[in-house]
């Protein structure tokens, strides 16, 4: 039978198979990440590269990228005191991950990490070192390590703006594909402003909130490609690769690459990596709404919520109770833990005078634009009238 699933390509295993993930569809919000005021501790961005090089084709020589690149991409080994029969000394598992500063930042998925009681990163030049955990994010799926080594041994990797990324440009991964070192892919982006489910379940524990702004491509990623940079062609990072979908396993039960990834934009490693060196975490604004995702926004679904055959936005499902959403008055349709979907929900058509086409817009408009305790005014339509509501932001619970 024929399974269709999203799984971590974090942390390859040769003992079990990935975890993997539902599709998203629903709930609360995506959030703010309000760029570090001057004198918080920042990420020191390394300088764009001076060359590499160019063809005939007036493309970059894609050899010279791999060896500006590279050195900036390791390898993370994780050991974990499991116990049983499997031998602490020896790594439970393995992924990627890249230089940031010459203060020893290195950026990869909470979930390569998770569980570990120690983390070796291995570098380009040979050598090895011990790893901090730094903090993690587990709404972003990101963690920030560090290792004491010399700044001389570093090679940051600049970081671009994925706000600038459109569909076609070509990129490569680097990573360590089923332990194969330094690997590069090659591929276009094929999707920009999906949604994945993070990596945090909401506090009722039913559901998971939601990742906005997700990157899609074509660039082969495998198990061991977790945390490892999706860089455009001029050598900035414009992603973080975290996860594929696919209906391809390997003999082991390992989900193979199907050309269909997912990378978290590196505008969201800009803005919760200094967060993360300063407090170990980064808190997120939350409307408290859950919506249908883009699959579920059929014409048969518009005609029994009683709505034009053309009408867009986010279509409020369940309203967390005590929220901000529900201390403004949003009205949610009262499909809450799985209950049938109704009409009469609020259908969100903009946020701050931004146009919201589907859910995944008011998600990419509260990661790139709002902050905690920030207040902004939704537009919704509600039984065929207009109306503007504020609402304060809180932090996700």
């Amino acid at each position: 039978m024929t399974r269709s699933l999203r799984s971590w390509i974090g942390g390859w295993s040769a003992v079990g198979a990935l975890l993997a993930a539902s599709l998203a569809c629903t709930l609360p919000t995506q959030a703010p990440l309000p760029t570090p005021e001057v004198g918080a501790p920042a990420v020191t961005l390394a300088p764009l590269p001076t060359s590499v090089g160019t063809v005939e084709t007036g493309l970059p020589d894609l050899a010279d990228l791999y060896a500006a690149a590279s050195p900036g991409v390791v390898t993370i080994w994780v050991y974990s005191d499991i116990g049983g029969a499997h031998d602490s000394n020896v790594p439970l598992s393995q992924g990627s991950g890249f230089v940031i500063d010459r203060q020893g930042h290195i950026v990869t998925n909470q979930h390569v990490v998770e569980g570990a009681s120690e983390v070796e990163v291995d570098f380009t030049s040979g050598l090895k070192a011990w790893a901090d955990v730094v903090g993690t994010d587990p709404d972003s799926d990101l963690a920030l390590l560090r290792v004491e080594v010399s700044p001389e041994v570093l090679t940051p990797l600049p970081l671009g703006d994925s706000d600038d990324v459109r569909v076609g440009d070509l990129v490569v991964a680097i990573g360590n594909p089923f332990g194969l070192t330094g690997t590069m892919t090659l591929g276009v982006v094929s999707a920009i402003g999906r949604t994945l489910d993070s990596q945090r379940s909401t506090p009722d524990g039913d559901s998971f909130y939601t990742a906005g702004d997700i990157l899609q491509t074509d660039a082969a990623l495998n198990p061991g490609n977790s945390g490892g940079p999706l860089i455009n062609l001029a050598g900035e990072v414009v992603g973080v690769n975290r996860a594929i979908r696919t209906e391809t396993f390997t003999v082991a039960g390992e989900a193979a690459n199907s050309g269909v990834g997912f990378a978290i934009p590196v505008n969201i490693v800009r803005r919760v990596a200094p967060a993360l060196i300063e407090t170990g975490r980064y808190d997120y604004p939350y409307l408290g709404v859950t919506s249908l995702n883009e699959s579920a926004w059929n014409l048969r679904t518009v005609e029994a919520l009683g709505l034009p055959p053309e009408a867009t936005g986010a279509y409020v499902t369940c309203v967390t109770p005590g929220g901000p959403a529900a201390r403004a008055g949003l009205v949610g349709a009262g499909r809450c833990n799985g209950s049938a979907l109704t009409a009469g929900g609020d259908l969100i058509v903009a946020i701050d005078g931004h146009v919201v086409q589907d859910f995944s817009d008011l998600l990419s408009h509260l990661l790139k634009e709002t902050e905690v305790g920030q207040e902004v005014v939704l537009t919704v339509l509600r039984g065929g009238q207009q109306l503007d509501i504020p609402v304060t932001l809180d932090a996700r619970p």
